[in-house]
């Protein structure tokens, strides 16, 4: 693991709260900032803009201009894929100012940031810059005296708003297939984690991306988001986050211009473990690091574990035994497993949660409790409960935080109900060593992802995204690439 010193790296390191529009930093028109504290410890990292309808409307001033003009959409497929081939070098090149960044702003482990974000940034635009040249369009078929082209064309103006728990990745998943695509873009990070969006639009514009059509206002939900999703020249919303706020998307694109709506939005995803299972070690202790990794502040992480309940006490006692290898640690410490929660209210939140399950009689195991309240930050013990059930709160709603609870089940139905029976649908796991048991599970399971015998080994080339209220839609894979664009039919008259 790296030998640098990262406290003293951050002490010196210069942090710029400015919007990037057209290709260059700017202040608000207004002139607001707010003040962005880290929650390692609370320290000041300086002002951000505070970014209100009348920046927003500047960025998609910009956005809209650099489409109509086709400084980017008018360029060859080719053409796009060297510069954002250029964009992800430059991502790689400074990944260790971007890794300190994210993990100042947001509170995640500094080698994660350095070994899992930035670099799964940087793979995620190199991906789709290689793919844009490789799609094809159709023709259909018709009478002889007739072509039929089916072609994509970029949509224009995309909206994207993303969340704080993995704000490079995330900005990558919808930078990548829209950029490539020939859209125009104007991003609103997370008000808790604005620094490597903004870092991103200037190695963007280093890279070659023309001015405009890369463009990050940062600011409140309320304020930016919502003059974002409501501006009558964005074409789309690309939105990842609560389902809560999913909802307001639709309701700014009713209001509006009825732009498109794809949101990708939380998850409350079952592990379920059969008696069958050969090695519930390593079940167990892929479900700790899978839960307890970016400190639980996972829309698909592995929160209700099903485990058949002639192995379940004893599949509890090892993942309250794998708790401890996460404990709270400064997130600056390159051997830190888990980091602090990203601002004071998510950890309020958390520790309501645990109480919750305390009311109502689920058994604490391991944690439960607020860790290292002397720096300054926001920390919480990696929490595991037993005598779960799936009516209990901390088993119906999503926690984002490391908390997990273990419920038990008899027979195959009843596992499967038991998993299905949640508002969310995001992501799923099945532990068998019946491959047909797997698959039959598989099948039936409502969620977007299933996994078998491990948890999150997928990559860029698959979709993202749920059922039922986890949002509609699919980041990553070519799927992504349906989100912005059009299709168009040519009818041409022959002879």
């Amino acid at each position: 693991m790296s030998t640098i010193d990262w406290a003293q790296r951050a002490a010196t390191l210069h942090i710029d709260g400015r919007s990037v529009i057209d290709g260059k930093r700017v202040d608000a028109a207004d002139g607001q900032t707010f003040a962005k504290h880290s929650p390692i410890d609370n320290r000041l990292l300086g002002p951000i803009v505070r970014g209100q309808a009348a920046d927003v409307d500047a960025a998609v001033r910009s956005a809209r201009a650099a489409f109509e003009d086709r400084r980017w959409a008018g360029k060859s497929p080719a053409a796009r894929k060297k510069i954002l081939q250029r964009f992800a070098d430059k991502i790689l090149a400074a990944k260790e100012e971007l890794a300190l960044l994210e993990t100042l702003d947001m509170g995640k482990p500094i080698q994660y940031s350095l070994s899992v974000d930035v670099p799964s940034t940087a793979r995620c635009i190199a991906w789709y810059a290689e793919a844009v040249d490789k799609i094809y369009d159709e023709i259909a078929p018709t009478p002889d005296s007739a072509l039929a082209l089916i072609t994509r064309e970029p949509m224009g103006v995309i909206g994207a708003i993303v969340p704080w728990n993995y704000p490079m990745i995330m900005a990558a998943w919808k930078l990548g297939p829209a950029l490539a695509a020939g859209n125009s873009v104007v991003l609103k990070p997370s008000e808790k984690s604005p620094l490597t969006a903004l870092r991103l639009a200037e190695l963007a514009v280093e890279a070659g991306l023309p001015p405009g059509v890369f463009n990050v206002v940062p600011g409140y939900g309320h304020e930016a988001g919502e003059a974002l999703a409501m501006h009558m020249e964005v074409d789309a919303i690309g939105f990842t986050g609560s389902t809560r706020v999913g909802r307001r998307m639709y309701e700014y694109a009713g209001k509006s211009n009825l732009k498109r709506v794809y949101n990708e939005l939380g998850g409350k995803s079952a592990f379920l473990v059969f008696d069958d299972f050969g090695d519930i070690e390593r079940a167990a202790r892929t479900v700790a690091g899978s839960m307890f990794f970016n400190q639980g502040e996972s829309c698909n992480a592995p929160s209700r574990v099903l485990v058949q309940a002639g192995i379940a006490d004893e599949f509890a006692r090892l993942v309250a035994a794998e708790a401890p290898k996460y404990a709270p640690g400064d997130p600056l410490d390159a051997g830190t497993e888990l980091g602090a929660l990203v601002d004071e209210g998510q950890m309020r939140t958390v520790l309501s949660y645990i109480d919750a399950g305390h009311q109502e009689g689920a058994k604490v195991l391991a944690g439960g409790r607020q860790a290292r309240s002397e720096t300054g930050g926001y920390y919480v013990e990696p929490t595991v409960f037993a005598e779960v059930n799936n009516g209990m709160k901390i088993a119906r709603e999503e926690i984002f935080g490391p908390v997990l609870g273990i419920i038990k089940f008899q027979t195959e139905a009843e596992a499967v109900a038991l998993a299905n029976n949640s508002t969310y649908g995001l992501q799923a796991s099945v532990w068998s060593d019946n491959i047909n048991r797997a698959h039959r599970v598989a099948r039936a399971l409502r969620a977007g992802t299933v996994h078998v015998n491990q948890y999150d080994e997928d990559d860029i080339t698959v979709p993202f995204g749920g059922y039922k209220q986890s949002g509609n839609g699919r980041d990553k894979s070519l799927h992504a690439f349906d989100k912005y664009t059009e299709l168009k039919t040519t009818w041409i008259r022959l002879g």
